[in-house]
């Protein structure tokens, strides 16, 4: 029996396993061969209300709870989902297409998440303090912001789910999630998880949808939502957040990232060459932080690119369950096509290519891992989130030239820096418009720390303490004594 036979595939609404009010379905493709995996329910706006109704119900009492009593929740799913870590891989590379070692390693970054937060639970911190005219005390408390609906995208299914219900369930909210209708299969073993771990019924509902923009519509009209939490394109961001604006539902935004990787003539070669590898390639560059753009300083370019390639064309692609495979397929076809036409139209503006950019023939939506050399300004792959195993090069001079280009963009989720010089490091990352710099270093993503962007990537953060406080409404008390 395989995984996806074994996976839940009903909606998970007020502690149950439901079908959709109008009983229809929908398929989920396997990205290596095309075929269907498994047919999920497939909510409708009727259901999203359900699933307000049952975690506004749920909310007084689950706010009520000790916060040790929520982060011993969170700290049990840490376990059961360290303990089903495989289980859960092999289901995401079934569903999402990822190579089997990317897969592990989101799950435990993924169950990190419900450790994290569990400890977060109990560090739910006020103030008391002396108004400046001594005439009162100013007493702050943090309290839930309430029901939450939290959307998420399919590239990082299991990460993305945690690191908003983590937070949300610490600091006593009640959450609706809503997966990406690519893959649902692993946010509902999460809501699984989550009920063996003891989580209330009510508390966490999952609700898969190909009706999507109405169902999340309705909810956010709802006057009992109070959160709002996406992690998606900046264009579908866009419309949410006007959506949201219609009752002033707080919103938490990580949208898409167009992240630039700067290689300075005074960097570790062998470093550098190993970060771009990790920064493009994890997750086969289907990240909003992967390195979108390769700026390389003209006295080390040449080396740079040779071994980069090289170490691109060396990768094996092929069905993510394969042992060895590194590179499995992309999502869906639509991507391939977009990964295809970006690739296609900096060579027509001039690029050189240096390895792969060849559509493999079969089944499955493939692409192989492909450098771009002399890409030109004009070039839309360097205006545009590749989401692919592509790397565009560009040859800069100076460390102002660089700067210049890393930040000719409207987005600013994370940059990377390679030099050998701490200081220049320090001084160009702080000069970079961008929420997460990785200065030496290829992975930035951390759930002790703040992710987050800045422009056009988004507004709020994840992670660390800062993404308790996403869940969270400060109360001022005047007191007097």
């Amino acid at each position: 029996m395989t995984v996806v036979q074994t996976a839940r595939t009903e909606l998970f609404i007020g502690g149950k396993w439901l079908p959709a009010t109008d009983d229809r379905r929908m398929n989920v493709i396997d990205p290596a061969t095309g075929e269907v995996l498994a047919s999920v329910a497939d909510a409708t706006v009727a259901d999203g209300s359900a699933a307000v109704d049952a975690a506004a119900g749920a909310l007084a009492g689950w706010s009520a709870r000790a916060p040790r009593e929520r982060g011993e929740i969170l700290r049990t799913a840490f376990d059961l989902m360290t303990e089903r870590a495989d289980e859960l891989a092999r289901l995401i590379v079934q569903e999402n297409g990822k190579a089997l070692a990317d897969a592990r390693s989101e799950v435990a970054y993924a169950a990190e998440f419900f450790r994290w937060f569990s400890e977060e639970a109990v560090r739910i911190d006020g103030q008391l303090r002396m108004a400046p005219a001594g005439t009162n005390r100013i007493v702050v408390l943090h309290q839930p912001i309430g029901v939450s609906v939290l959307v998420t995208p399919w590239n990082f299914p299991a990460a993305m789910a945690t690191r908003k219900i983590g937070p949300a369930l610490a600091a006593g909210c009640t959450v609706i999630l809503k997966p990406a209708s690519e893959t649902p299969l692993t946010a509902l073993a999460i809501a699984d998880i989550l009920v063996r771990a003891g989580v209330p019924d009510g508390v966490v509902n999952v609700v898969p949808s190909r009706r999507s923009g109405p169902m999340v519509s309705a909810m956010l009209h709802d006057p009992r939502v109070r959160k709002l939490s996406f992690t998606g394109s900046t264009e579908v961001g866009r419309r949410l957040l006007h959506e949201a604006a219609d009752c002033v539902v707080s919103t938490a935004m990580e949208l898409g990232g167009n992240a630039p990787f700067l290689v300075f003539d005074d960097a570790d070669l062998d470093a550098a060459v190993a970060g771009a590898m990790v920064a493009k390639m994890r997750n086969g560059g289907e990240a909003c932080t992967a390195a979108n753009r390769f700026y390389v300083q003209r006295g080390i370019a040449e080396e740079f690119t040779t071994r980069f390639a090289q170490q691109m064309a060396a990768l094996r692609v092929g069905p993510g369950l394969d042992d060895g495979v590194r590179l499995g397929p992309l999502v869906n076809e639509e991507g391939r096509t977009k990964v295809r036409e970006l690739v296609n139209d900096a060579i027509t503006a001039g690029a050189r290519l240096v390895t792969g950019g060849t559509v493999p023939s079969g089944a499955g939506f493939f692409y192989p891992p492909t450098v771009l050399a002399d890409v030109p300004p004009s070039a839309a792959i360097l205006q545009e989130e590749i989401f692919g195993p592509v790397a565009p090069i560009v040859v800069f001079d100076t460390d102002e030239e660089a700067i210049a280009k890393a930040n000719q963009t409207e987005y600013g989720l994370v940059a990377y820096v390679y030099t050998a010089d701490l200081t220049r490091g320090l001084r160009i990352s702080e000069r970079l418009e961008s929420g997460m710099v990785g200065l030496n270093r290829a992975v930035v993503s951390d759930p002790a720390a703040p992710f987050g962007g800045v422009k056009h990537s988004g507004l709020g953060r994840e992670g660390g303490h800062d993404g308790l406080l996403e869940y969270l409404e400060s109360k001022y008390i005047a007191v007097q004594w």
